[in-house]
């Protein structure tokens, strides 16, 4: 499920509970709307609100971090496919197919990534991404070194690339992820009990009614930012392709 449709059923979720307490408050009997009795429900929403204020803090927190830590290893990923291309310039004119392979092959993957069309994760995991980055391993190991200095290039070859095959797949794993539904439904409870806690404390008019909607917009937004960051190959926060752009730039120079 998308970010945004996940914002919107929390979004309904919380201000339907809001809409719910405002209609309840005109339901219940007057002796459950003294002061003692909405006093109570002011500090059981407060301690709910708390924790649901905590939980978010965290989620935010780990989103922003996880997010981070995905674009430095883009960042490296792009630092490391330049060295290589840098690597085999050095060996020698042997190495001009693997060379053109590997420039062909991270332009690709990168136009998947960043296209307009999105499912950047899903096109990096193809299964023929996979057989052309095996492929040009093999062209690096088939390399017949005439001297230490190539065999020396060779080895720091084979580590590079090696390092290029594990960053794809970390890129792939931790692209996928997202927050647990269960966590998610409970997280969504305690908010709805906090608008239902809101609304029934509350006058039925026009001005509360706005003020439901611009929190429960707040949160359906923090919701919808967290998503987004568990997706960095995906959605509208993507990482920059500018690291990728960049790098591209050097593949193929003499």
């Amino acid at each position: 499920m998308s970010s945004l449709a996940i914002a919107l059923i929390v979004f309904v979720c919380v201000f339907g509970s809001g809409l719910l307490g405002l209609y309840l408050r005109g339901s219940l009997p007057e002796h459950h709307l003294s002061e003692d009795s909405l006093g109570v429900v002011k500090l059981g929403a407060g301690l709910i609100a708390t924790l649901a204020a905590l939980v978010l803090g965290l989620l935010i927190a780990s989103a922003k971090s996880s997010f981070d830590q995905i674009n430095e290893e883009f960042t490296q990923t792009a630092t490391k496919v330049v060295m290589l291309d840098r690597t085999l310039a050095r060996y020698g004119p042997e190495t001009k197919d693997a060379r053109e392979l590997l420039r062909r092959a991270y332009a690709s993957a990168m136009d998947a990534m960043f296209s307009r069309e999105g499912n950047g994760l899903a096109k990096l995991d193809a299964p023929e991404r996979l057989a052309r980055l095996e492929q040009f391993q093999d062209m690096i190991q088939d390399l017949a070194p005439r001297d230490d200095k190539q065999r020396s290039l060779q080895s720091q070859a084979q580590s590079l690339s090696g390092d290029l095959a594990k960053a794809r797949w970390l890129l792939i794993e931790q692209g996928q992820g997202s927050i647990s539904t269960p966590f998610l439904v409970i997280l969504v409870f305690w908010l709805a009990i906090i608008f239902a806690g809101f609304g029934l404390v509350g006058a039925k008019n026009r001005t509360v009614v706005a003020t439901l909607v611009v929190c429960a917009l707040s949160v359906a937004g923090s919701i919808f930012l967290i998503e987004e960051m568990n997706r960095p190959l995906d959605g509208l926060m993507q990482i920059s392709s500018a690291p990728a752009r960049n790098a591209l730039k050097h593949l193929g120079q003499p």
